[in-house]
């Protein structure tokens, strides 16, 4: 084979990692918009461009028509029995007789354009993890890599999540568990900025032509060009008989993937929610309110796993935020569509406040969630419980909470509340913005929706943002409510009465968490079924799982008490509020409270222990 023959392949393996189509230019409205414009599947297909991207991408086509014209000259140069040549003989012949390899790298035999593990390298890999619980979840990647090619045929498997939900841990076990032949087989790819789909195929293809046949690419997500040709994994390499684990932070760009290239031919394992049985099994911690205080991560550090890492202050949890979350959601939509799927978000993206905007939606959602907790109807809810109690307490009675100024409290609380710095913003967040960002999270499976039915039926559509990661908000609630406790009144009691009364409002909040929790976790447990808070004219039921199939209906209190009193389930025993339920829902099967004590029965009500409750859940 000549040096034509060779560059040929050289030009057909670059061009293939190049995009087609052209960029148009539009006049709207004044301005002039960029598109990128292309066929696939014989349809037309246009993506809207920013300036910025719009100039790189059109220095790729340029650069893809300048080969695609020496391409010509060089085929047209070649005698007309090797026109045809076929660029994977090709290459196959050149990386065994001609040096190809030294020649695309500009260094020796043997080595890669990504960081790559194997061998050895892989053995220190999975030690770290050896002696770990496994989530729940590692089955269904041992499945993956255990089926038959012909039962998995072309797919890959996607492990995402956001930051410390476990993906490389899930990586190392599943590695650490193969057998010596197996991971003879095995490479890891650590992914790193500035890699792309390029370097990702040429290292494959050398990958696969040594026979290896398990291949994780770790943290692919940072190639730029990822969601835009994420096909070539599962079309080439999955399809030829490889095992192709993907895993990444960057949770949103795999579902665009997934939608835009690789539709079936996936299998998507999501991390980021950790149930309470997770948590205990895994970690070795129980108790509900340990899981409100540190869930929603598996990172490891200090006495409990998460208290020097990710939810143990305001900062941490701010941090973990911006890093996880809203550059996740920033990352995705600027290689997305080459930027196209911005919508409304554009504004902020081109004036950096894109990631800003992000936080203080996480913030407001959590702000919002403690301003109800806080000022919802003293008379009877949370802060007029804590006043209650403290007032009732034989053992140090205080009246603090009765004799702080309530109107100028929360009016300071909801300023206190507010989002700051919004004279420092150049654009405002308007209501599309804050529609937009929630349904990235609601993506991300960060927030979920549950819902508030009425007795008798009217027109409400209420319901309650449910944060998946109970860490998060408990992190910054509590900050927050620290910082309230500014009252002048309030000030002027004992350092020992102050951390009292915030240790009372902090339970409240941990109830009202709890509540939601269960809420979140029976209708996760519970696909097919209706789980929602049943509110009356006077009363509610804290928890409804209705079976719309059965026609009936369970009813339950949720109480974050360990004792067990009658008043308790005081709704759960109003006949006409009971009558009322089943009219609409269907008979009902159980009637139970769920609380922190021993489980027991009181007449027709159970009594059940959260954690033991939370266990059980399929």
């Amino acid at each position: 084979m000549n040096h034509t023959q060779s560059r040929i392949a050289i030009l057909e393996e670059e061009i293939s990692s190049l995009p087609a189509g052209y960029i148009s230019k539009k006049n709207i409205n004044g301005k002039i918009r960029q598109y990128y414009q292309w066929n696939e599947d014989g349809k037309k297909r246009s993506k809207y461009l920013d300036d910025a991207t719009a100039a790189e991408l059109s220095a790729l086509i340029q650069k893809r028509r300048d080969l695609q014209r020496e391409l010509k000259e060089c085929r047209a140069a070649l005698p007309s029995k090797t026109n045809g040549y076929h660029t994977k003989a090709a290459y196959g012949f050149l990386k065994e007789n001609s040096g190809l390899e030294r020649y695309l790298t500009g260094s020796g035999e043997g080595e890669f354009r990504t960081n790559i593990l194997l061998g050895d390298a892989l053995e220190r890999y999975v030690i770290p993890v050896r002696g770990l619980q496994r989530r729940e979840c590692y089955t269904e990647l041992e499945n993956y890599l255990r089926e038959g090619a012909s039962a998995v045929s072309g797919k890959v498997f996607i492990l995402y999540g956001l930051r410390r939900t476990g993906k490389t841990t899930l990586i190392r076990q599943a590695i650490d568990a193969m057998t010596p032949e197996e991971a003879a087989v095995t490479a890891v790819i650590q992914v790193r900025p500035g890699n792309t789909l390029g370097d990702l195929n040429f290292d494959l293809r050398k990958l696969e032509s040594r026979g290896y046949r398990y291949v994780f690419l770790d943290e692919v997500t940072l190639a730029e060009d990822f969601i835009e040709g994420a096909a070539l994994l599962s079309d080439i390499y999955a399809a030829s008989g490889m095992k192709i684990v993907l895993s990444g932070t960057d949770s949103l760009g795999f579902l665009f993937t997934q939608s835009e290239e690789l539709y079936d031919r996936s299998i998507l394992l999501h991390t980021t929610w950790i149930p309470y049985r997770e948590f205990e099994h895994v970690l070795g911690i129980r108790g509900i309110d340990e899981y409100i205080r540190y869930g929603g991560t598996m990172s490891l550090g200090g006495t409990y796993y998460n208290e020097a890492s990710t939810f143990t202050s305001k900062e941490s949890a701010d941090e973990y935020v911006d890093s996880a979350i809203a550059r996740n959601i920033q990352h995705s939509l600027k290689h997305y569509q080459y930027g196209g799927h911005f919508r409304h978000l554009e504004e902020l993206y081109d004036r950096n406040e894109l990631t800003s905007a992000i936080n203080r939606v996480v913030e407001d959602i959590n702000h919002r969630f403690t301003i109800r907790v806080l000022t919802d109807d003293f008379v009877s809810h949370d802060l007029g419980i804590s006043a209650g109690n403290l007032r009732k307490d034989r053992v140090h009675p205080l009246d603090v909470l009765d004799r702080i100024d309530r109107k100028a409290f929360t009016e300071g609380l909801k300023k206190a509340l507010e989002i700051l710095n919004r004279d420092e913003q150049s654009v405002g967040i308007s209501d599309a913005h804050r529609i937009e960002i929630k349904e990235y999270l609601d993506l991300l499976d960060l927030t979920v929706e549950i819902p508030t039915e009425f007795l008798p039926v009217g027109n409400e559509r209420v319901s309650r943002t449910v944060i998946a990661q109970p860490g998060l908000r408990y992190a910054q609630a509590e900050s927050l409510v620290r910082q309230l406790m500014l009252d002048e009144i309030f000030q002027n009691i004992s350092a020992a009465d102050r951390a009292m009364v915030i240790d009372r409002i902090m339970s409240e909040i941990r109830g009202r968490m709890m509540e939601e929790l269960i809420l979140l976790e029976t209708r996760m447990a519970y696909p097919k079924k209706e789980v929602f808070r049943l509110q009356f004219r006077i009363g509610e039921f804290d928890m409804v799982v209705a079976d719309p199939t059965d026609i009936s209906c369970e009813i339950y209190e949720i109480k974050h008490s360990v004792k067990a009193v009658p008043e308790q389930y005081h709704f759960l025993a109003d006949e006409e509020l009971c009558g009322m339920t089943e009219f609409r829902f269907g008979r009902i099967t159980r009637k139970a409270v769920i609380y922190r004590g021993d489980a027991r029965a009181d007449g027709i009500v159970e009594y059940l222990n959260v954690e033991e409750y939370l266990k059980q859940l399929p």
